[in-house]
């Protein structure tokens, strides 16, 4: 798939963005653009005063010498006036719209509910510009009210030209070139950006494991420091010089361009003082200092117009076709979801014929996968590294979709519900938890994020977790700081973190499916054991909704309590059966089982 083959298009998706700053803040919008235009007209006078004051002089006519000197004055007040509370203006509507903008890409990506696009490397490509470029799409809608303002300066400057002669106005033609240039680079250079946003992603990954703690150790013991410099330098090169070799090439275009426009206006100015162009009366003195004048700054309004066409090319089309796509993208998620989630499992949940292969590749990691977990049930999922533990999992969670066949939950299609409705009927801890540095009351409460604060629910979830010893060598308790890189915060070992993500996964009471997806690996088998099994026994004795408990270990000792054991191998399902009726089979459940239990007894 190429980057740009699902892109949506430019003008509507510039449109959109351009509405979300409205919506936003529609006042603040309004008068920052109106205030942009009528700080634009001072400036463009400037000529036309210059114009009276020099044909004043010229005629010895005071009036026109005075209407002249007040006009200029004024010009140099308001401008600046003008400019000033312009300026603050667009400051505070840009603070406001800044917070807005990236709320919203925050919440879309926080919103979908697969997480096929942080893994899908093409889709990363696209998030890495966006994140980016959010932080400097709210410069858009300043760049746009400046853009109209430039426009408006230039029309009264062309206006001013065509006063001393209509042949003046083919000085615009002349700036064309400069115009295609600024709205073609952008496109160029930003096309090369993205083709290395790999080798970018690839640079800015490597400075993380140089210069952050957790790779600290194994950087300095296995001395990875030069390598990963060096490397990093190559990365940083594969994207840099393709892309410094298109701006030089746009450059040099930009240039060419440049260079035919200060011909056409030197090609004006001669004429205009020679006579050329009015040979019966002459030129004034005062209209050829206007030519000089607004000739000068039709150059710059010129450059500065096409300067913020070309920041508008690059970061208004660019940015808001990622934001679009992120948006198109999100609300494809939920296109079809039209079932309620249940409220209990009367029937079980079952896997028809679940095929399963991750996006952008051809390995199939479940294939034909067909099961049935009955309510009230404690379901064991073993089998090799690879077999498809894991992803089976995040199908339950709709992290995932799966590539063919269906997820059924009471007959009905799991993929057809909310995902974030489903989500709140789940509870579970899993074996990459991440590390939350918040007080460990907090830490542990966001399982249950209604109740994050409330010390007995987050007690109770410790208690059930085993993490009893955690929170009593705490110097504040459950309102200590975790994380040594905060004020008085504390650093915990791996399995007081593990111990505290699975208090944190049994926040929730009543959970319709309960996750535990290795979350214990830094604990001891015995302990293990004596906890799963505690669960096990509750999770049987809570058939008020039907809980489905779904435990996913590596230690025969811990599944040989599930009332079902799914053996996965080769992503396909080897084995099904209660720990008893495996062993009796004397299939590959039995043979692991054996070669796991002789090595314990050694």
């Amino acid at each position: 798939m190429s980057s740009t083959e699902d892109l949506p298009a430019a003008l509507p998706s510039m449109w959109r963005a351009l509405k979300r700053g409205y919506d936003a803040e529609p006042r603040l919008l309004t008068i920052a653009f109106l205030l942009s235009l009528v700080a634009a007209l001072p400036d463009a006078l400037l000529a036309l005063w210059l114009k009276f004051l020099a044909d004043g002089v010229m005629d010895n006519d005071n009036d026109l010498i005075m209407t002249a000197s007040i006009g200029l004055g004024v010009t140099a007040a308001a401008t600046w006036f003008l400019r000033v509370i312009s300026d603050r203006t667009q400051r505070r509507f840009r603070d406001r719209v800044t917070i807005a903008l990236e709320s919203h890409v925050a919440n879309l990506q926080a919103s979908v509910g697969t997480v096929e696009h942080h893994e899908r490397p093409e889709y990363l490509d696209r998030l890495s510009i966006l994140r980016d470029q959010v932080f400097v799409l709210d410069h858009m809608y300043m760049s746009l009210f400046t853009t109209c303002g430039w426009i408006l300066r230039l029309l009264i400057t062309v206006g001013l030209l065509v006063s001393v002669h209509p042949g003046l106005a083919l000085l615009v033609l002349f700036a064309l070139p400069t115009v295609l240039t600024s709205t073609w680079r952008p496109a160029v250079e930003r096309g090369a950006e993205e083709r290395g946003a790999p080798s970018r992603r690839l640079a800015s990954h490597l400075f993380d494991l140089a210069t952050t703690a957790p790779p600290g150790k194994e950087v300095r013991v296995l001395g990875l420091g030069e390598q990963l410099v060096s490397r990093r330098r190559e990365a940083w090169n594969q994207w840099f010089n393709p892309v410094a070799s298109a701006r030089w090439g746009s450059a040099f275009w930009h240039t060419l361009g440049w260079a035919v426009f200060a011909a056409g206006y030197i090609g004006a100015i001669i004429l205009v003082a020679s006579g050329v162009l009015a040979p019966e009366q002459g030129a004034s003195p005062g209209e050829v200092l206007l030519v000089l004048a607004a000739g000068s700054r039709l150059s710059a309004y010129i450059g500065a117009t096409v300067g913020e066409l070309g920041f508008l090319r690059g970061v208004w089309m660019d940015g808001s076709i990622r934001m679009a796509w992120l948006e198109d993208y999100a609300e494809s998620q939920t296109r079809y979801v039209d079932t309620l989630v249940p409220d209990k499992i009367k029937e079980g949940i079952r896997f028809d014929h679940v095929s399963f292969t991750y996006p952008g590749t051809s390995n199939v990691v479940l294939d034909d996968v067909s099961l049935n977990f009955a309510p009230n049930t404690v379901i064991a999922i073993v089998g090799e590294n690879g077999a498809g533990k894991s992803t089976l999992v995040k199908l339950l969670c709709q992290l995932y979709l799966p590539s063919a066949g269906k997820i059924l939950v009471d007959g009905l299609e799991l993929r057809r519900m909310p995902a974030e409705i489903w989500r709140t009927r789940l509870a579970g801890a899993f074996q990459d938890f991440f590390r939350f540095e918040f007080s460990a009351c907090k830490t542990v409460g966001i399982g249950d994020v209604e109740r994050i604060n409330e010390e007995p629910a987050v007690m109770t979830a410790v208690n059930r977790a085993g993490a009893e010893d955690v929170v009593t060598h705490l110097t504040d308790g459950l309102q200590t700081q975790l994380g040594a890189t905060w004020p008085e915060g504390v650093e915990l070992s791996f399995g007081q973190w593990q111990k505290l993500a699975l208090a944190r996964g049994f926040m929730r009471d009543t959970p319709l499916l309960l996750i535990l997806d290795e979350p214990t690996a830094a604990l001891d088998a015995e302990t293990e054991h004596a906890l799963f099994e505690r669960y096990a026994a509750e999770s049987r004795r809570h058939d008020v909704n039907g809980r489905v408990t779904i435990l996913v270990s590596h230690r025969f000792s811990t599944v040989r309590m599930a009332d079902q054991i799914v053996v996965l191998d080769g992503a396909r399902v080897a084995e099904v059966g209660t720990h008893v009726e495996l062993l009796k089979r004397d299939g590959q459940y039995a043979q692991l089982y054996r070669i796991q239990a002789q090595a314990y007894s050694a």
